[in-house]
């Protein structure tokens, strides 16, 4: 293959593989601001003029601003760029907390004592910045005294009242009763 066919066929390979940006031939804009490899403004010129300062410095021509007047590209190398994007995206992700949802089961006949236990359980998560899900669920005969049962989330809610406020009220929903609390801020 001759070496202007092979520069021809990797600009089209680029161009079909590119979506999110456009690059190199799929600049269809008659001015464009260019700006060249070094950073220097090179000033407004047409599209076809800026392929050509890319061409002859052996890098893409990237479209980074389509919505300027007249639109910003910039002649750098595309693979470069993108990995320098996904780089910091990937930084981005990293500095990010994700917020959990802790559950803690609870039955309408539960004594002091697991009371407690749960309780500390539910304050470790949210000390540690989750949310936590309260749920007390019901068998058999307990669904016939729900309402009377909903003193326990009440004093599930009341003992963590220091560290943690509710964000949902307690609700029915089917056989369980359910409440969120989330940390104070």
């Amino acid at each position: 293959m001759a070496k202007g066919a092979e520069s021809v066929l990797s600009i089209l390979w680029r161009c079909t593989t590119i979506s999110d940006l456009m690059i190199n031939e799929q600049i269809r804009d008659k001015e464009v601001r260019l700006i060249g490899a070094d950073g220097q403004q090179l000033g407004i010129m047409s599209a076809r003029e800026a392929q050509k300062h890319a061409v002859e410095a052996g890098l893409d021509l990237v479209k980074i601003a389509p919505t300027a007047k007249p639109p910003v590209c910039k002649i750098i190398d595309y693979g470069k760029y993108k990995y320098e994007l996904a780089r910091k995206e990937k930084e981005a992700k990293k500095k990010q907390k994700t917020i959990e949802i802790k559950e803690v089961r609870l039955s309408p006949n539960i004594e002091e004592n697991d009371l407690k236990t749960k309780v500390n359980n539910a304050r470790k998560f949210l000390q540690k910045g989750n949310k936590v899900k309260v749920t007390l669920r019901f068998r058999g005969r307990e669904m016939a005294h729900m309402q009377s049962s909903k003193h326990i989330l009440d004093e599930f809610a009341q003992v963590l009242s220091d560290i943690a406020v509710i964000e949902k009220a307690p609700k029915v929903e089917g056989r369980s009763m359910t409440m969120f609390l989330t940390e104070k801020r």
